[in-house]
């Protein structure tokens, strides 16, 4: 048979502030509480690591795409490079039977011709490759 002792002065005011042993039932709603609350953190962590993940790969994903439209966009401009060259153009000029110009004249604001005008050479290799059909008057 236990037999609590007595306490005087001020260890026995020090001992009414603390409870009584026998309410150990209001801990449970507090230890409630923190799980819950742990518990809660801990999902919403993983539901925040899950969500930035996720983003991770979807960036990864705009990455290569746009990686792969920017090399797209450098070939086409190096065709477009290529294709405006000036003996690309004289090539295509010449398959197309155009022959270099003479020499121009202009015509300045008040209506005078500045130069004089003459024609385009004719090129002797284009015409002889060519047939030549003539016309009755």
């Amino acid at each position: 048979m236990s037999r609590k002792p007595e306490l005087k002065g001020r260890a026995a005011r020090l001992a009414r502030l603390f409870p009584a042993r026998g309410r150990q039932a209001g801990r449970t709603p507090f230890v409630l509480l923190v799980v819950l609350l742990l518990g809660g953190g801990l999902i919403g962590l993983l539901v925040l690591n899950s969500a930035l993940s996720e983003g991770a790969f979807q960036m990864d994903d705009l990455q290569k795409d746009t990686k792969n439209l920017t090399d797209e966009e450098q070939a086409l401009q190096r065709d477009i490079d290529s294709y405006s060259a000036p003996d690309a153009l004289q090539r295509r000029a010449h398959e197309l039977g155009m022959v270099p110009g003479g020499d121009p004249a202009f015509l300045n604001p008040d209506g005078t011709v500045k130069g004089v005008p003459s024609a385009a050479p004719a090129e002797q290799s284009s015409l002889q490759d060519e047939p030549v059909s003539v016309l009755p008057p």
